[in-house]
């Protein structure tokens, strides 16, 4: 658990790391911007001053330098109007757009909307109007943070994604590596424990207690092939699913505490075939309602329900302990993530797997309050 909320902190430090980078450059340029915006503003009431020197000069005036300032303005595009809306003149436009009539009149309403014009006061109640609107290097620097925010997400994507794959990876290589480690361990012990259980049976066939290790041997076995069947994909066979989940219930009746009744919402003696993988399955039921004693504290009801229909199967296991947080209702599925003083945290981890990758179905939990229970879900598809 430790290990994948410290890897969950990297994630979550890169993330905003990335945000206040994206942030911080947003803030910056838009200071940028504002200041070039001005700058451009200032170009025009230069121009607008030219303009007037130009109209009120005769003659005799020198009017090389108002012609100069006009000239040398080719980034910021402009308008002149007369009082009337009437345009007299533009520069800084796409001369090929140009050739369409309607071309300046629909970017001099677009100019209205965006900067207030710069009068030009030519007396006696006639004025001239210049609009302007900002050049094509600060439409772009405007953008540009906005873009370079997207890449940084994008990156951030990118890298959670390699991330998830690399743990994902890891994860299941140590899965299968200590599967079949476990597996061959638990191979000679149980095939031991299995001789001495059949010279009981020889010697003492009437001992009662000779049956029940008869069935902590066979679980034995079938934990053994569970564990030696990860990292393989299982065959797959049309099985009662409702003779599996009675099958499991009775084994985990008489090795848990009398203080947890099972309740059985389903008919035994139904007949709901599916493909699956009996073994595993079992193993599925095991490690949540095993999850459900835990939370319980040993005391209170587990509660069994199969719902039959056309596409697919479920099956709710319900329980009284003390629920689940909202925020932690994937999390439990994740590797590693426990709220036990001891044990990996990978019952539900596996079992996630077993139903979503091995039989195409899907798990995760329906309901849960916290002090009065949880819902586990399953749903397996019948094809």
């Amino acid at each position: 658990m430790n290990n994948y909320r410290y890897k969950t902190g990297i994630m979550l430090s890169l993330f905003l790391f990335a945000i206040l980078t994206g942030l911080g450059s947003l803030i910056y340029t838009r200071y940028l911007v504002d200041i070039l915006k001005a700058e451009e503003r200032k170009k025009v009431e230069l121009w607008a001053e030219a303009e007037l020197l130009i109209i009120a000069a005769d003659s005799s005036d020198n009017i090389g330098f108002p012609y100069s300032i006009i000239e040398n303005n080719t980034t910021v595009p402009v308008i002149l109007t007369d009082g009337s809306d009437r345009i007299i003149d533009s520069k800084n436009f796409d001369e090929v757009r140009m050739e369409d009539p309607g071309y300046l009149p629909s970017e001099l309403e677009k100019m209205k909307k965006r900067n207030n014009p710069i009068v030009i006061d030519l007396g006696q109640g006639y004025k001239n109007l210049i609009y302007y609107k900002d050049s094509t290097i600060l439409t772009q620097l405007s953008y540009y943070p906005y873009v370079q925010l997207g890449i940084i997400m994008l990156f951030i994507l990118v890298a959670y994604l390699a991330f998830s794959s690399s743990r994902k990876a890891a994860d299941n290589q140590v899965w299968v590596s200590m599967s079949k480690e476990t597996a061959h361990q638990l191979g000679t012990p149980a095939s031991s424990l299995a001789g001495w259980v059949e010279i009981l049976n020889q010697k003492y066939p009437d001992l009662p207690v000779t049956k029940e290790i008869a069935l902590d041997v066979e679980r034995l076995e079938k934990i053994t092939e569970r564990f030696s069947r990860i990292g393989s994909k299982p065959a797959l066979i049309n099985e009662n699913i409702v003779e599996i989940v009675s099958r499991t219930i009775d084994y985990l009746k008489t090795r848990t505490s009398s203080k947890v009744f099972f309740r059985v919402d389903f008919a035994t003696e139904k007949k709901v075939v599916i493909p699956v993988n009996a073994a595993l399955f079992e193993w599925v039921i095991e490690n949540i309602s095993r999850n459900a004693i835990d939370a319980m504290e040993g005391i209170g009801e587990i509660s069994y329900r199969i719902m039959d229909s056309d596409k697919n199967v479920i099956i709710d296991i319900s329980d009284t302990g003390k629920g689940i947080p909202r925020k932690a209702f994937k999390k439990i599925f994740n590797p590693g993530y426990s709220t036990k003083l001891r044990g990996w945290g990978l019952g539900l981890s596996l079992a996630k797997r077993i139903i979503e990758e091995f039989h195409n179905g899907h798990i995760y939990v329906r309901n849960s309050e916290i002090g009065k229970g949880s819902c586990i879900r399953i749903m397996v598809n019948k094809d």
